[in-house]
Protein backbone atom coordinates (compact mmCIF):
# COMPACT_ATOMS: atom_id res chain seq x y z
CA UNK A 1 0.00 0.00 0.00
CA UNK A 2 1.14 3.37 -0.77
CA UNK A 3 1.36 6.44 1.80
CA UNK A 4 -0.95 9.39 0.84
CA UNK A 5 -2.20 11.18 -1.85
CA UNK A 6 -3.25 14.83 -1.88
CA UNK A 7 -6.68 15.90 -3.88
CA UNK A 8 -6.70 19.59 -4.70
CA UNK A 9 -10.07 20.23 -4.72
CA UNK A 10 -13.45 18.79 -2.66
CA UNK A 11 -15.60 18.69 -6.22
CA UNK A 12 -17.67 15.88 -6.93
CA UNK A 13 -14.57 14.62 -8.92
CA UNK A 14 -12.47 15.42 -6.11
CA UNK A 15 -14.40 13.30 -3.57
CA UNK A 16 -15.04 10.61 -5.93
CA UNK A 17 -10.95 10.63 -6.86
CA UNK A 18 -10.38 10.07 -3.19
CA UNK A 19 -12.67 7.47 -2.83
CA UNK A 20 -11.11 5.82 -5.84
CA UNK A 21 -7.75 5.53 -4.01
CA UNK A 22 -8.53 4.39 -0.72
CA UNK A 23 -7.93 0.72 -1.33
CA UNK A 24 -4.46 1.70 -2.17
CA UNK A 25 -3.47 4.84 -0.09
CA UNK A 26 -2.99 5.03 3.38
CA UNK A 27 -3.68 8.66 3.80
CA UNK A 28 -5.58 11.30 1.36
CA UNK A 29 -6.28 14.20 2.03
CA UNK A 30 -8.74 16.56 0.32
CA UNK A 31 -7.67 20.22 0.25
CA UNK A 32 -10.77 22.85 -0.45
CA UNK A 33 -10.75 26.25 -0.44
CA UNK A 34 -14.73 26.46 0.31
CA UNK A 35 -15.79 26.23 4.06
CA UNK A 36 -18.03 23.44 3.25
CA UNK A 37 -21.26 23.82 4.37
CA UNK A 38 -22.59 20.75 6.90
CA UNK A 39 -25.62 20.14 5.15
CA UNK A 40 -27.23 19.99 1.31
CA UNK A 41 -26.38 24.05 0.78
CA UNK A 42 -25.01 25.60 -2.35
CA UNK A 43 -21.18 26.87 -1.75
CA UNK A 44 -19.66 29.14 -3.66
CA UNK A 45 -16.97 27.23 -5.47
CA UNK A 46 -19.73 25.33 -7.63
CA UNK A 47 -20.85 28.65 -9.45
CA UNK A 48 -23.29 26.39 -11.14
CA UNK A 49 -24.46 24.55 -8.03
CA UNK A 50 -27.94 26.30 -8.29
CA UNK A 51 -28.40 25.02 -12.01
CA UNK A 52 -30.19 21.74 -13.09
CA UNK A 53 -27.47 18.92 -13.05
CA UNK A 54 -27.60 15.14 -14.36
CA UNK A 55 -26.36 12.26 -13.45
CA UNK A 56 -26.96 9.69 -16.52
CA UNK A 57 -27.43 6.25 -15.94
CA UNK A 58 -23.41 5.77 -17.08
CA UNK A 59 -22.25 8.23 -14.15
CA UNK A 60 -25.10 6.59 -11.05
CA UNK A 61 -23.39 3.44 -11.80
CA UNK A 62 -20.31 4.64 -11.46
CA UNK A 63 -20.84 6.27 -8.63
CA UNK A 64 -22.34 3.19 -6.92
CA UNK A 65 -19.11 1.45 -7.87
CA UNK A 66 -17.31 3.64 -5.57
CA UNK A 67 -19.60 4.39 -2.70
CA UNK A 68 -22.13 1.63 -2.40
CA UNK A 69 -25.19 2.70 -1.16
CA UNK A 70 -25.17 6.03 -2.70
CA UNK A 71 -28.16 5.66 -4.81
CA UNK A 72 -30.25 4.41 -1.53
CA UNK A 73 -28.64 7.40 0.76
CA UNK A 74 -29.69 9.94 -2.28
CA UNK A 75 -33.50 8.50 -2.64
CA UNK A 76 -33.88 8.05 1.07
CA UNK A 77 -32.56 12.31 1.28
CA UNK A 78 -35.90 13.06 -1.56
CA UNK A 79 -34.05 12.14 -4.93
CA UNK A 80 -36.06 10.63 -7.36
CA UNK A 81 -34.87 8.13 -9.54
CA UNK A 82 -36.54 7.07 -13.09
CA UNK A 83 -35.97 5.74 -16.55
CA UNK A 84 -34.12 8.14 -18.78
CA UNK A 85 -36.73 7.67 -21.50
CA UNK A 86 -39.77 6.51 -19.46
CA UNK A 87 -40.29 9.29 -17.14
CA UNK A 88 -38.78 11.91 -19.18
CA UNK A 89 -40.03 14.31 -22.17
CA UNK A 90 -37.72 14.66 -25.00
CA UNK A 91 -38.50 17.43 -27.31
CA UNK A 92 -36.04 17.37 -29.95
CA UNK A 93 -36.53 19.31 -32.78
CA UNK A 94 -39.34 20.81 -31.64
CA UNK A 95 -41.15 17.32 -31.28
CA UNK A 96 -41.16 14.66 -28.68
CA UNK A 97 -39.32 11.16 -28.86
CA UNK A 98 -41.17 8.31 -28.53
CA UNK A 99 -41.73 6.98 -25.21
CA UNK A 100 -40.48 3.97 -23.64
CA UNK A 101 -38.86 2.14 -20.47
CA UNK A 102 -35.78 0.91 -21.45
CA UNK A 103 -34.42 -0.11 -18.03
CA UNK A 104 -31.77 2.78 -17.79
CA UNK A 105 -32.32 4.50 -14.53
CA UNK A 106 -31.24 8.51 -13.99
CA UNK A 107 -31.42 10.31 -10.68
CA UNK A 108 -32.89 13.71 -10.24
CA UNK A 109 -31.51 16.04 -7.44
CA UNK A 110 -30.33 19.33 -6.66
CA UNK A 111 -26.55 19.91 -7.09
CA UNK A 112 -26.34 20.54 -3.49
CA UNK A 113 -28.02 17.14 -2.08
CA UNK A 114 -26.07 15.27 -4.17
CA UNK A 115 -22.68 16.55 -3.68
CA UNK A 116 -23.84 16.58 0.23
CA UNK A 117 -24.28 12.93 -0.17
CA UNK A 118 -21.04 11.84 -1.68
CA UNK A 119 -19.30 14.08 0.84
CA UNK A 120 -20.59 12.05 3.59
CA UNK A 121 -20.17 8.67 2.30
CA UNK A 122 -16.08 10.06 1.30
CA UNK A 123 -15.93 11.28 5.38
CA UNK A 124 -16.93 7.74 6.14
CA UNK A 125 -13.72 6.27 4.60
CA UNK A 126 -11.53 5.88 7.52
CA UNK A 127 -8.46 6.84 5.46
CA UNK A 128 -10.05 10.15 3.81
CA UNK A 129 -9.46 13.64 5.76
CA UNK A 130 -10.78 17.01 4.26
CA UNK A 131 -9.51 19.84 4.83
CA UNK A 132 -11.81 23.31 4.47
CA UNK A 133 -11.11 26.75 4.55
CA UNK A 134 -7.75 26.52 2.47
CA UNK A 135 -6.37 27.99 -0.25
CA UNK A 136 -3.51 25.68 -3.16
CA UNK A 137 -0.68 28.28 -2.95
CA UNK A 138 1.80 26.20 -5.38
CA UNK A 139 2.91 22.54 -5.97
CA UNK A 140 6.65 21.81 -6.16
CA UNK A 141 8.10 19.04 -8.96
CA UNK A 142 8.66 16.82 -5.81
CA UNK A 143 4.55 16.44 -5.35
CA UNK A 144 4.81 18.83 -2.75
CA UNK A 145 1.43 21.00 -2.10
CA UNK A 146 1.40 24.09 0.07
CA UNK A 147 -1.68 25.20 1.17
CA UNK A 148 -2.79 28.29 4.23
CA UNK A 149 -5.32 28.89 5.66
CA UNK A 150 -7.88 31.09 4.44
CA UNK A 151 -9.21 32.45 8.43
CA UNK A 152 -5.27 33.26 8.66
CA UNK A 153 -4.70 30.00 10.70
CA UNK A 154 -1.29 29.75 8.73
CA UNK A 155 0.14 27.41 6.21
CA UNK A 156 1.87 24.03 5.89
CA UNK A 157 3.30 21.91 3.37
CA UNK A 158 1.73 18.30 2.80
CA UNK A 159 4.07 16.00 0.87
CA UNK A 160 2.86 13.13 -1.71
CA UNK A 161 3.43 10.02 -3.18
CA UNK A 162 0.77 11.13 -5.57
CA UNK A 163 -1.54 14.48 -6.30
CA UNK A 164 -4.70 14.66 -8.11
CA UNK A 165 -5.88 18.24 -9.21
CA UNK A 166 -9.59 18.81 -9.47
CA UNK A 167 -10.06 22.24 -8.87
CA UNK A 168 -12.24 22.91 -11.91
CA UNK A 169 -12.22 24.74 -14.82
CA UNK A 170 -10.19 27.41 -13.47
CA UNK A 171 -6.98 24.77 -12.40
CA UNK A 172 -3.57 26.25 -12.32
CA UNK A 173 -2.26 23.12 -13.44
CA UNK A 174 -1.12 25.10 -16.80
CA UNK A 175 0.82 27.91 -14.69
CA UNK A 176 2.21 25.55 -12.12
CA UNK A 177 3.69 23.34 -15.25
CA UNK A 178 5.00 26.53 -16.84
CA UNK A 179 6.34 27.77 -13.19
CA UNK A 180 8.31 24.50 -12.87
CA UNK A 181 9.57 24.91 -16.30
CA UNK A 182 6.69 22.01 -18.48
CA UNK A 183 4.95 22.93 -21.34
CA UNK A 184 1.39 23.36 -20.84
CA UNK A 185 -0.70 20.98 -22.52
CA UNK A 186 -2.31 21.71 -25.48
CA UNK A 187 -5.88 22.30 -25.60
CA UNK A 188 -9.21 21.71 -27.75
CA UNK A 189 -11.32 25.45 -27.04
CA UNK A 190 -14.87 25.94 -28.77
CA UNK A 191 -16.78 28.67 -28.11
CA UNK A 192 -20.36 28.71 -27.03
CA UNK A 193 -21.23 31.19 -25.03
CA UNK A 194 -24.10 29.42 -22.87
CA UNK A 195 -26.13 31.57 -20.70
CA UNK A 196 -28.61 29.85 -18.03
CA UNK A 197 -31.04 31.84 -15.49
CA UNK A 198 -32.52 29.14 -13.07
CA UNK A 199 -35.38 29.28 -10.95
CA UNK A 200 -37.36 27.06 -8.62
CA UNK A 201 -41.05 26.60 -8.30
CA UNK A 202 -43.48 24.75 -5.62
CA UNK A 203 -46.23 22.59 -6.85
CA UNK A 204 -46.85 19.06 -8.33
CA UNK A 205 -45.90 20.78 -12.08
CA UNK A 206 -44.28 17.46 -13.91
CA UNK A 207 -46.90 14.47 -12.90
CA UNK A 208 -44.89 11.55 -12.93
CA UNK A 209 -42.10 12.98 -15.28
CA UNK A 210 -38.36 13.54 -13.58
CA UNK A 211 -37.01 16.21 -16.22
CA UNK A 212 -38.10 17.75 -19.23
CA UNK A 213 -35.85 19.07 -22.21
CA UNK A 214 -36.44 21.02 -24.68
CA UNK A 215 -33.53 21.24 -26.27
CA UNK A 216 -32.49 24.16 -28.89
CA UNK A 217 -32.24 23.01 -32.65
CA UNK A 218 -31.30 25.16 -35.82
CA UNK A 219 -32.30 28.67 -35.77
CA UNK A 220 -33.90 28.24 -32.45
CA UNK A 221 -31.12 29.65 -29.89
CA UNK A 222 -33.20 29.34 -26.68
CA UNK A 223 -33.76 25.74 -24.63
CA UNK A 224 -34.91 25.03 -21.44
CA UNK A 225 -34.70 22.04 -19.05
CA UNK A 226 -37.08 21.29 -16.14
CA UNK A 227 -35.97 18.95 -13.17
CA UNK A 228 -38.09 17.75 -9.96
CA UNK A 229 -35.82 17.95 -7.19
CA UNK A 230 -36.68 16.89 -3.86
CA UNK A 231 -39.10 18.76 -1.33
CA UNK A 232 -41.60 18.63 -4.16
CA UNK A 233 -39.60 21.56 -5.86
CA UNK A 234 -39.17 21.70 -9.59
CA UNK A 235 -35.87 23.65 -10.95
CA UNK A 236 -36.26 25.34 -14.29
CA UNK A 237 -32.90 26.09 -16.15
CA UNK A 238 -33.75 28.07 -19.18
CA UNK A 239 -30.66 28.56 -21.93
CA UNK A 240 -29.57 30.51 -24.44
CA UNK A 241 -26.26 30.76 -27.01
CA UNK A 242 -24.17 32.82 -29.15
CA UNK A 243 -26.02 36.37 -27.44
CA UNK A 244 -28.92 35.13 -26.07
CA UNK A 245 -29.49 35.85 -22.11
CA UNK A 246 -32.46 34.58 -20.72
CA UNK A 247 -34.03 37.19 -17.73
CA UNK A 248 -33.62 36.93 -14.11
CA UNK A 249 -37.20 39.05 -13.31
CA UNK A 250 -40.13 36.83 -13.11
CA UNK A 251 -42.01 38.83 -15.90
CA UNK A 252 -39.02 38.48 -18.27
CA UNK A 253 -38.05 34.92 -17.27
CA UNK A 254 -42.07 33.89 -17.77
CA UNK A 255 -41.35 35.40 -21.06
CA UNK A 256 -38.41 33.71 -22.37
CA UNK A 257 -40.17 30.36 -21.50
CA UNK A 258 -42.77 31.49 -23.49
CA UNK A 259 -40.49 31.97 -26.92
CA UNK A 260 -40.00 28.12 -27.00
CA UNK A 261 -41.47 26.49 -29.64
CA UNK A 262 -42.91 23.82 -27.07
CA UNK A 263 -45.32 24.97 -24.63
CA UNK A 264 -44.51 22.81 -21.35
CA UNK A 265 -41.59 24.98 -19.69
CA UNK A 266 -44.13 28.38 -20.05
CA UNK A 267 -46.73 26.01 -18.69
CA UNK A 268 -45.08 25.37 -15.51
CA UNK A 269 -43.64 29.01 -15.08
CA UNK A 270 -46.79 30.74 -14.92
CA UNK A 271 -49.06 28.21 -12.56
CA UNK A 272 -46.08 27.01 -10.20
CA UNK A 273 -44.62 29.34 -7.32
CA UNK A 274 -41.88 31.10 -7.22
CA UNK A 275 -39.32 30.17 -4.32
CA UNK A 276 -36.83 33.06 -4.75
CA UNK A 277 -34.90 34.60 -7.07
CA UNK A 278 -33.66 33.48 -10.57
CA UNK A 279 -29.88 32.58 -10.83
CA UNK A 280 -27.70 33.49 -13.92
CA UNK A 281 -24.60 31.75 -15.08
CA UNK A 282 -22.34 31.85 -17.61
CA UNK A 283 -20.35 29.24 -19.30
CA UNK A 284 -17.82 30.64 -22.36
CA UNK A 285 -16.54 27.84 -23.68
CA UNK A 286 -15.79 24.39 -23.85
CA UNK A 287 -12.22 23.08 -22.93
CA UNK A 288 -10.07 20.30 -23.27
CA UNK A 289 -6.67 20.23 -22.05
CA UNK A 290 -4.53 16.93 -23.31
CA UNK A 291 -2.60 15.96 -20.36
CA UNK A 292 -1.92 13.16 -22.42
CA UNK A 293 0.15 14.27 -24.86
CA UNK A 294 2.08 16.78 -21.84
CA UNK A 295 4.87 15.61 -19.96
CA UNK A 296 4.34 16.18 -16.74
CA UNK A 297 6.17 15.47 -13.22
CA UNK A 298 6.12 12.35 -12.09
CA UNK A 299 3.07 11.33 -9.31
CA UNK A 300 0.65 13.97 -11.05
CA UNK A 301 -2.87 13.47 -12.38
CA UNK A 302 -5.91 15.93 -13.72
CA UNK A 303 -9.31 14.64 -13.44
CA UNK A 304 -12.72 16.28 -13.86
CA UNK A 305 -13.39 19.71 -15.57
CA UNK A 306 -9.56 20.47 -14.83
CA UNK A 307 -9.05 18.55 -17.48
CA UNK A 308 -12.31 18.65 -19.69
CA UNK A 309 -14.89 20.79 -19.17
CA UNK A 310 -18.00 19.94 -21.43
CA UNK A 311 -20.93 22.57 -22.08
CA UNK A 312 -23.20 22.08 -19.21
CA UNK A 313 -26.29 21.79 -21.17
CA UNK A 314 -25.58 18.17 -22.33
CA UNK A 315 -24.97 17.49 -18.30
CA UNK A 316 -21.73 15.33 -18.70
CA UNK A 317 -19.77 16.78 -16.28
CA UNK A 318 -20.33 14.72 -13.30
CA UNK A 319 -21.04 11.33 -14.75
CA UNK A 320 -17.49 11.80 -16.84
CA UNK A 321 -16.03 12.81 -13.68
CA UNK A 322 -17.28 9.32 -11.77
CA UNK A 323 -15.29 7.87 -14.97
CA UNK A 324 -12.61 9.06 -14.80
CA UNK A 325 -12.77 7.80 -10.83
CA UNK A 326 -13.19 4.34 -11.53
CA UNK A 327 -10.85 4.81 -14.19
CA UNK A 328 -8.54 6.00 -11.69
CA UNK A 329 -9.20 2.99 -8.98
CA UNK A 330 -8.22 0.50 -11.53
CA UNK A 331 -4.95 2.13 -12.55
CA UNK A 332 -3.10 5.75 -10.59
CA UNK A 333 0.05 5.59 -12.54
CA UNK A 334 -0.56 9.42 -14.55
CA UNK A 335 0.74 8.28 -18.05
CA UNK A 336 -2.06 5.44 -18.54
CA UNK A 337 -4.50 7.05 -16.28
CA UNK A 338 -4.42 10.36 -18.95
CA UNK A 339 -4.36 7.97 -22.03
CA UNK A 340 -7.43 6.21 -20.48
CA UNK A 341 -9.05 9.46 -19.52
CA UNK A 342 -8.62 10.70 -22.82
CA UNK A 343 -10.40 7.89 -24.49
CA UNK A 344 -13.03 8.44 -21.59
CA UNK A 345 -13.68 12.15 -22.92
CA UNK A 346 -13.83 10.98 -26.28
CA UNK A 347 -17.27 9.83 -27.28
CA UNK A 348 -18.85 12.85 -25.23
CA UNK A 349 -16.78 15.38 -26.55
CA UNK A 350 -17.82 14.34 -30.04
CA UNK A 351 -20.84 14.11 -29.29
CA UNK A 352 -21.54 17.37 -27.63
CA UNK A 353 -19.11 19.37 -29.63
CA UNK A 354 -20.47 17.81 -32.71
CA UNK A 355 -24.16 18.58 -32.06
CA UNK A 356 -23.13 22.51 -31.15
CA UNK A 357 -21.60 23.27 -33.93
CA UNK A 358 -23.31 20.84 -36.44
CA UNK A 359 -26.73 23.26 -35.34
CA UNK A 360 -24.87 26.42 -35.33
CA UNK A 361 -22.92 26.16 -38.96
CA UNK A 362 -23.94 26.09 -42.37
CA UNK A 363 -27.51 27.23 -44.30
CA UNK A 364 -29.49 24.61 -42.43
CA UNK A 365 -28.90 26.18 -39.33
CA UNK A 366 -29.90 29.78 -40.92
CA UNK A 367 -32.90 27.29 -42.50
CA UNK A 368 -31.82 27.54 -45.55
CA UNK A 369 -31.37 25.06 -48.02
CA UNK A 370 -29.67 21.44 -47.22
CA UNK A 371 -26.45 20.93 -49.46
CA UNK A 372 -26.55 18.05 -52.33
CA UNK A 373 -23.65 16.44 -50.77
CA UNK A 374 -23.99 13.28 -48.17
CA UNK A 375 -24.73 14.56 -44.96
CA UNK A 376 -22.15 14.59 -42.30
CA UNK A 377 -22.45 13.48 -38.79
CA UNK A 378 -24.65 16.36 -37.23
CA UNK A 379 -27.32 16.15 -39.76
CA UNK A 380 -27.45 12.20 -39.43
CA UNK A 381 -28.12 12.84 -35.65
CA UNK A 382 -31.44 15.26 -36.61
CA UNK A 383 -32.66 12.60 -39.06
CA UNK A 384 -32.55 9.90 -35.96
CA UNK A 385 -34.07 12.40 -33.98
CA UNK A 386 -36.81 13.05 -36.38
CA UNK A 387 -37.35 9.25 -36.88
CA UNK A 388 -37.41 8.74 -33.30
CA UNK A 389 -40.86 10.67 -32.85
CA UNK A 390 -42.18 7.59 -34.19
CA UNK A 391 -39.65 5.03 -33.57
CA UNK A 392 -39.36 3.92 -29.99
CA UNK A 393 -36.27 1.86 -30.47
CA UNK A 394 -34.66 4.74 -32.37
CA UNK A 395 -35.18 6.53 -29.95
CA UNK A 396 -34.09 4.19 -26.88
CA UNK A 397 -30.81 3.81 -29.35
CA UNK A 398 -30.25 7.68 -29.26
CA UNK A 399 -30.89 7.65 -25.47
CA UNK A 400 -28.59 5.09 -24.33
CA UNK A 401 -25.73 6.80 -26.06
CA UNK A 402 -26.56 10.53 -24.70
CA UNK A 403 -26.79 8.57 -21.30
CA UNK A 404 -22.79 7.35 -21.65
CA UNK A 405 -24.29 3.87 -22.37
CA UNK A 406 -23.28 3.14 -25.76
CA UNK A 407 -20.62 4.96 -27.89
CA UNK A 408 -21.75 7.15 -31.02
CA UNK A 409 -20.51 4.41 -33.18
CA UNK A 410 -23.49 2.49 -31.92
CA UNK A 411 -25.79 5.17 -33.93
CA UNK A 412 -23.53 3.73 -37.32
CA UNK A 413 -25.37 0.70 -36.44
CA UNK A 414 -26.80 -1.26 -40.11
CA UNK A 415 -29.98 -1.45 -38.71
CA UNK A 416 -30.50 1.64 -37.98
CA UNK A 417 -28.93 3.03 -41.19
CA UNK A 418 -31.52 0.73 -42.91
CA UNK A 419 -34.68 2.25 -41.51
CA UNK A 420 -33.24 6.12 -41.69
CA UNK A 421 -33.18 4.94 -45.58
CA UNK A 422 -36.40 3.50 -45.67
CA UNK A 423 -38.15 6.45 -43.76
CA UNK A 424 -36.57 8.71 -46.40
CA UNK A 425 -37.18 6.52 -49.42
CA UNK A 426 -41.30 6.63 -47.72
CA UNK A 427 -40.97 10.36 -47.86
CA UNK A 428 -39.65 10.90 -51.58
CA UNK A 429 -42.53 8.62 -52.66
CA UNK A 430 -45.35 10.49 -50.62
Amino acid sequence: MKQNAVVLGGSVAGLLAAAALSPRYRMIEIVERDVLPSGPRPRRGAPQGQHVHALLPRGVQAIESLLPGFTARLTAAGALTGDVLGNARWYLNGLPLRRSSIGLDAVTASRPLIEHTIRALVRALPNVRITDGHDIVDLTADRTVRITSRNGGGSRVIPADLVVDATGRASRMPQWLADLGYAPPPEDVVPIDVRYASRVFAGDLLGDDRVVITARYPGQRRSSVMQRLEGGRVLVTLAGVHGERPPIDLEGFTGYAESLTVPDTATVVRSGTPLGDAVPFHFPAYVRRRYERTELPSGIIVIGDAACAFNPVYGQGMSTAAMSAVTLREDDDPVRFHARQAELHEAPWTLAVGADTALDAGPAAAGGPQPAAAPGPGEMIRRLQLAAVEDGELAAAFIRVTSLVDPPQALGAPWIAERLAARAAASVAS
